[in-house]
């Protein structure tokens, strides 16, 4: 079951609206209605979390693994980043769709791609990295290279 379908659920449980839940929740009625059809999601664990407490729930309950790894991305590294999760999520789905894979080995497929792409975050971040510490020392270098230049000139001047 997906998280809009256990949010529904849930609300439904309490018999609350749609409205009822938005004003607990400090979202919008359309909010409520993206949750419920699957169109959005909360950005952020603690978004889950305060979900979670409202409808007496595990936190993980509302999760599943996609979602978790959407989540995960969206708070390490960003909106772009989670928008990336989400579209090799529901990549990844399509390639499930007419499939013949057991359970066990979609989620294989899929917990190797989210290995995939977090290693490749990890390059990619280990690369700015390198990239601002190169231009930080090639500052540095041609800093050092103009004071020397100077003091070449002055000694020049006062030698002459």
């Amino acid at each position: 079951m997906k998280f809009g379908e256990k949010f529904r659920a849930e609300r439904e449980k309490l018999g609350l609206s749609q409205a009822e839940i938005a004003a607990k929740l400090g979202v919008s009625r359309n909010m409520i209605t993206r949750y419920e059809t699957g169109a959005a999601h909360p950005r952020n664990r603690e978004a889950y979390k305060r979900v979670a407490e409202l409808f007496g729930v595990d936190f993980n309950y509302l999760l599943s693994d996609d979602e978790d790894f959407v989540v995960r991305v969206s708070e390490q590294y960003g909106e772009d980043a989670r928008k990336q999760a989400e579209e090799l999520v529901d990549g990844i789905h399509g390639l499930f769709a007419g499939g013949s894979l057991s359970d066990e080995d979609k989620d294989a497929v899929m917990q190797a791609m989210q290995d995939i792409y977090w290693e490749s975050k990890g390059r990619s971040v280990r690369r700015k990295s390198l990239r601002g510490r190169r231009k930080k020392k090639d500052a540095d270098t041609n800093t050092d290279a103009g004071a020397e230049n100077d003091t070449d000139n002055n000694t020049a001047e006062n030698a002459g």
